[in-house]
């Protein structure tokens, strides 16, 4: 699996995001480019831990099977639901590529930049699981766009 911690696997990941314009449309789903890229930020900042979500009823009841289907070894289902938190309003596309681009380069100071607090839906997270899960998070998106 790639790493985001990994600078090579890192730098592919930037080159896509770099050829995403804010016309760009998506394959699926309803999110403009814009959109997507400030939505992408969302998760990071979980991972970070510097946005904090309570974690609710269906992630004490679900979480640990959902994280196995998760960071299985495939690529995300298409129209999954988001969670209200990462459902975001953006309007500059420059700003939002800017930001997204950003947080991926943090990635490469490695695994130390991750949060010790459980994931709000999955619980305890390993550093490899947050790893495993930013990236395919991002790869769903940026195939989302074609790129």
């Amino acid at each position: 699996m790639p790493s985001l911690f990994d600078s090579s696997d890192n730098d592919s990941i930037q080159e896509r995001v770099n050829k995403l314009t804010s016309d760009t449309k998506p394959l699926w789903g309803k999110m403009n480019a814009t959109e997507m890229l400030a939505h992408l930020q969302q998760p990071v900042l979980v991972a970070f831990g510097e946005l904090k979500i309570k974690r609710g009823v269906l992630g004490f009841l679900f979480g640990k099977i959902a994280k196995k289907q998760m960071l299985a070894d495939k690529p995300f289902k298409q129209n999954m639901p988001t969670v209200k938190e990462f459902r975001v309003s953006a309007k500059n596309f420059s700003n939002e590529k800017n930001t997204l681009l950003s947080y991926v380069e943090r990635f490469k100071k490695g695994p130390q930049i991750i949060t010790s607090d459980p994931h709000p839906f999955f619980g305890k997270m390993t550093l490899e699981e947050w790893d495993t899960l930013q990236w395919k998070h991002l790869d769903h998106h940026l195939r989302q766009f074609g790129v």
